[in-house]
């Protein structure tokens, strides 16, 4: 995340003080640059569709909650750790099922920064 990144992005568009200079930031919460949440939710969503868990046939959105206990700063390199905490099969369609991705944004000092749990709907498959 770059400071230029961080004030000006086109995902920034709430303008929140704390994502504007570094005069006004230190006025706020975060007393600093922050990058605004769904800056880091476009980031996290980017690193999940380039590296993220192959589900194979795709998927759809089914529901989920997103936090952000810490902030995202200038200069954080971000990953994102990601891991199946449910699985449900269809009762109804044996052809697919729903499972809940629970996924951990961290910065390079291991923060965690966000924090997703989506629940996804997808083609299983059978194994006779």
């Amino acid at each position: 995340m770059t400071k230029r990144r961080s004030r000006h992005s086109r995902f920034n568009s709430i303008r929140s003080p704390f994502t504007r200079t570094e005069k006004a930031a230190e006025q706020t919460y975060f007393k600093g640059l922050a990058a605004s949440g769904w800056h880091t939710a476009a980031i996290t969503m980017r690193l999940n569709v380039e590296t993220g868990p192959p589900l194979a046939g795709g998927f759809v959105g089914a529901g989920g909650e997103l936090s952000w206990p810490a902030p995202t700063r200038p200069g954080d390199i971000l990953h994102v750790e990601s891991e199946v905490v449910e699985v449900t099969p269809s009762r109804s369609r044996p052809d697919r099922g729903t499972i809940v991705l629970l996924s951990r944004t961290i910065n390079q000092r291991g923060d965690v920064v966000m924090i997703q749990k989506a629940k996804l709907v997808l083609l299983r498959k059978i194994v006779a």
